[in-house]
């Protein structure tokens, strides 16, 4: 098989592709990877480079927007695992624009292209925050979509089209919803890297009001190993959740960081909250349980241990982004 993995130079992209040529999941052994990326402000190479000297991995630069880009690689393909997003919240906050170019253009435009080209297989990778905020109990794949951020409208408006490529034209496409992603190679405007590194480096953090904003936390390994079970056995049309099932709020998180780090409270700066801040999210992880047999494999202790060390022993990786970004 060989896959188009868009946004593979980012986060969660890049982890599925190393995971995926270090023949990590089952029923994709052997794969070839090509990843489209237009290498943004958070597209790096660097997190692609323990398998970028790897026979089964091809490197484009390009736009998901751009058709002739498309109409190149799509045919060499058997399958599209879309990650290309903006993702910030804060930054669509102030500028929409670029979330409905990406998000929205951009994937009707890798949608037409893969029903030009009649490619067998599109697994679009979208985000809980498309059903809103809830404040007990989890939502199912069928909960209504009631996005409070420009970002998750940008999403949930892309989720909508993806499945409207199924129904009208019989496109073989399933959609994945993650919950908050957190691991290596994370972008440091994120809470967790950007409080990890800012710990590290002895400086203050950013603590949105009271801090009482609830998430689930999933480890990106297990994120990317229920994407790969939604390629190879999720159903065309079907939507799955993917969560890791440790709820904490943001306050706590700030606590377990701040003891990861040596620090205390008076690191803490309270900041005026985000404007549309969703309480709480939690989604219901039963139907990806029964239909692909997906748990989640990393304790979240642990896998935030690991983290908080990734960021001691990469500082050469993180130093220049925050640099740039001047975070």
């Amino acid at each position: 098989m060989k896959l188009l993995v868009t946004g593979g130079a980012g986060f969660i992209g890049s982890n599925f592709v190393r995971r995926a040529l270090q023949d990590q999941y089952e029923g994709l052994e052997g794969v070839e990877v090509v990843v489209l990326d237009k290498l943004t402000y958070s597209g790096n190479l660097e997190n692609l480079a323990p398998v970028s000297d790897s026979e089964r991995f091809t490197f484009v630069e390009g736009d998901i927007t751009d058709d002739v880009v498309l109409d190149e690689w799509i045919p060499k393909v058997d399958a599209v695992v879309h990650f290309a997003a903006e993702s910030h919240v804060d930054r669509s906050v102030r500028d929409a624009s670029v979330f409905i170019e990406t998000n929205v253009v951009g994937t009707q435009k890798l949608l037409d292209a893969a029903l030009r080209h009649e490619l067998p297989r599109f697994v679009h990778v979208s985000t809980d925050e498309v059903y809103g905020s809830i404040e007990e109990g989890s939502w199912s794949e069928t909960f209504p979509l009631e996005p409070n951020s420009p970002y998750s409208a940008s999403k949930a408006s892309s989720d909508l089209i993806a499945r409207s490529y199924h129904r009208t034209h019989g496109l073989n496409v399933s959609i994945t919803r993650c919950s908050n992603n957190y691991g290596p190679y994370h972008f440091p405007e994120k809470v967790i890297p950007l409080f990890v590194t800012n710990l590290i480096d002895d400086k203050h953090v950013p603590l949105y009001g009271e801090g009482n904003n609830i998430r689930d936390w999933l480890h990106v390994d297990d994120h990317c190993r229920g994407i790969a079970m939604v390629l190879v056995g999720g159903k065309p049309g079907e939507i799955y959740n993917i969560g890791g099932g440790t709820e904490l709020t943001n306050k706590e998180l700030t606590q377990l960081l701040l003891d990861a780090t040596g620090k205390d409270w008076s690191y803490v700066d309270r900041v005026q909250d985000r404007l549309g801040h969703d309480l709480r999210y939690s989604v219901d992880i039963s139907k990806i349980q029964r239909e692909l047999g997906y748990e989640p494999k990393v304790p979240f202790e642990q896998g935030l241990a690991d983290v908080v060390q990734w960021y001691r022993d990469n500082r050469t990786w993180w130093e220049p982004l925050k640099e740039r970004a001047a975070l």
